[in-house]
């Protein structure tokens, strides 16, 4: 469905800050790590998939200063606010299942939480593959299963409180639906790729408060639409913000993190 992979008004914003702390940044950081180990000294090229609101991006820079970085996202608004956050990279819209890009153009591809939304990943990993030279490096994470995370696991148990014949399954069924690491080798080995290793990666995730993810998933994320659909959004955003802070406690929080991280390279 097209409302599920489309970010539009103040849904970036919102994403980056609420969601930012919570789930995304430790994986930008180990991401952006794990490039730097892989090759410090030949990553010129950098090309970034579905970028988002430029949290990986922030550390792909800091952790590659040589590099040039071109970020991408399918989502005008995503490209927009992203450009604000990280200005020294190359922003652009793009779809990762058809990139505009020539062949061998880049020595990394990285995707942080992105291929989960793509209607056909072994498409986009063919792209990635096209794109990368000889050698080139590709770093993709992908979330486990929803009941392994935290934070989206409190959230789903809230929707089923508040709507219990029909929650919406936006959150486990998109997000952390891509979750099968045997699933994830095949396609990325399938697209053309030699040395594909899956790794599991635990981390832990931080925000404000119950209210402030809560808002980040309904106010800045696709689950938004499902709400609307539902009833009046503020209303029901604080209905699941008194839910989540009965289920995570009050105050400052953090949680665990699941997610797979796959490493190939283009032989």
């Amino acid at each position: 469905m097209e409302s599920e992979t489309r970010w539009v008004g103040s849904m970036p914003e919102t994403y980056d800050r609420c969601l930012g702390p919570a789930l995304f940044e430790p994986y930008a950081v180990y991401l952006a790590g794990l490039a730097a180990e892989l090759a410090p000294n030949r990553i010129l090229e950098v090309l970034e998939l579905a970028a988002g609101t430029g949290v990986t991006t922030v550390e792909l820079l800091r952790r590659l200063p040589t590099a040039t970085l071109t970020a991408t996202d399918l989502n005008p608004s995503m490209v927009e606010w992203g450009r604000t956050q990280a200005p020294a990279a190359r922003w652009q819209v793009a779809d990762a299942q058809e990139l505009d890009f020539a062949d061998g153009a880049f020595d990394l591809v990285v995707c942080q939480f992105g291929v989960m939304f793509f209607p056909d990943r072994q498409r986009a990993y063919a792209e990635a593959l096209r794109v990368l030279a000889a050698g080139g490096v590709l770093l993709v994470s992908s979330w486990d299963v929803v009941e392994k995370s935290a934070f989206p696991s409190a959230l789903l148990t809230a929707l089923a409180m508040l709507f219990p014949l029909d929650p919406p399954d936006f959150v486990s069924r998109v997000p952390h639906g891509y979750a099968d690491p045997v699933q994830l080798a095949a396609d990325v080995a399938a697209a053309g790729f030699g040395g594909v290793s899956v790794r599991p990666v635990a981390l832990r995730g931080r925000v404000a408060s119950a209210q402030v993810v809560t808002e980040g998933f309904c106010l800045g994320t696709p689950l938004r639409f499902a709400l609307e659909a539902r009833g009046e959004l503020e209303l029901l955003t604080d209905q699941l913000a008194v839910e989540m802070t009965s289920l995570l406690g009050e105050g400052p929080l953090t949680g665990d993190l699941a997610a797979h991280v796959i490493i190939a390279r283009k032989p």
